[in-house]
């Protein structure tokens, strides 16, 4: 039996009952798509249920407001990929009325999707073959075959596409595609694969020669940054206090947040409140200063590590129209923002 009908069998004894294996639209399969990038499917489904739920159709994506989409995917991070599920929403509906484009190439047009949810929605929706690459792909197959070539690097990609492309079933290349992820996921693990129970070991060359830890192999990426961020929670007699849009294309693009003093180090109390003096949100002639956290909370994202406090500013009024906090809820949060929001008593 070959690789590929190998997999497919295995697949279809095991595979999982998930939404969107029940449907072959291509609004269902792009949204599951950008919702599992970087995320687990444990983590993925109960957002991908919400969103079909709230935005059954690409139409009523398409006219949602960006805070509710955002709103709506707080808590799963990379949230340029929300924005850019609602702006492919915008184009689809604006520019292609409501039709999603049928092939490979011009699916790589819309933003946001790039060869392997392209290669994932041409395969399911339209048969067209085109090869998944994934972590799922790359761990099983440089284990099966032995590839040491790193999996993060320009030659890797390509050698690993030309491999899937290569092994494809052709006659059912969607089949193929899931199957070859759902074994990755759940024989082909990452950590303490059960190998004595895998169709394929006895041609696997990691299990033969003992480096079933060592494969796949991937290029050290740089040390992530420290950052410290400081926080402004400020609380007025009449409950309100201040949120901020985040502008710019860095972390938490249109996202809200208390207003933030970034620092080189830490600061303490005197320090912050040298800065607070030089902050034009600080108006009142007496405040209230107080410190949330006296150990920072650690927040790590892919290329920084955010060493946060939250400091609490009672004052009689703000200085500026606030939010009341009895509506901040509402508004569309960092996940580092919004288990603060949770635990403070307000």
């Amino acid at each position: 039996m070959t690789i590929n009908k190998t997999l497919t069998y295995w697949y279809s004894v095991n595979k999982r009952d998930l939404p969107w294996r029940r449907t072959k639209d291509p609004y269902f399969i792009w949204m599951s798509e950008i919702i599992l990038q970087q995320t687990k499917v444990d983590q993925g489904l109960p957002y991908y249920e919400a969103f079909v739920t709230n935005f059954p159709t690409i139409f009523d994506l398409a006219s949602a407001k960006e805070s509710d989409v955002l709103k709506l995917w707080q808590g799963l991070g990379y949230y340029s990929r929300a924005r850019n599920l609602h702006a492919t929403a915008k184009y689809i509906v604006d520019e292609l009325h409501g039709d999603f484009p049928n092939n490979y190439k011009d699916l790589l047009k819309l933003k946001g999707v790039g060869d392997y949810t392209a290669s994932a929605i041409a395969s399911i929706c339209f048969n067209e073959v085109c090869a998944v690459v994934d972590g799922n792909v790359y761990r099983a197959f440089s284990r099966y075959f032995g590839i040491a070539t790193p999996i993060n690097s320009t030659q890797g990609q390509k050698e690993f596409k030309a491999l899937a492309q290569k092994l494809i079933d052709k006659e059912d290349p969607a089949e193929f595609n899931q199957a070859i992820m759902e074994f990755g996921a759940r024989q082909c693990k990452p950590k303490n694969p059960d190998c004595t129970v895998c169709p394929l070991h006895n041609g696997c060359v990691a299990l033969q020669k003992n480096r079933i830890t060592e494969l796949p192999v991937k290029k050290k990426n740089l040390k992530p940054k420290t950052k410290h961020f400081n926080f402004l929670v400020f609380v007025s007699n009449d409950k309100k206090t201040i949120l901020e849009k985040r502008e710019g294309k860095g972390i938490w693009q249109n996202l809200y947040q208390f207003p933030l003093i970034e620092s080189k180090a830490s600061l303490d109390f005197n320090a912050m409140t040298s800065q607070l003096k030089k902050h034009d949100l600080i108006s009142a002639s007496s405040y209230n200063l107080s410190l949330y956290n006296e150990v920072a909370i650690i927040h790590k994202l892919s290329h920084q590590h955010l060493h946060t406090k939250f400091w609490i500013i009672e004052t009689d009024t703000l200085s500026i129209q606030g939010v009341s906090i009895n509506e901040i809820i509402d508004y569309p949060v960092p996940v580092l923002l919004s288990n603060f929001m949770e635990a403070f008593d307000f």
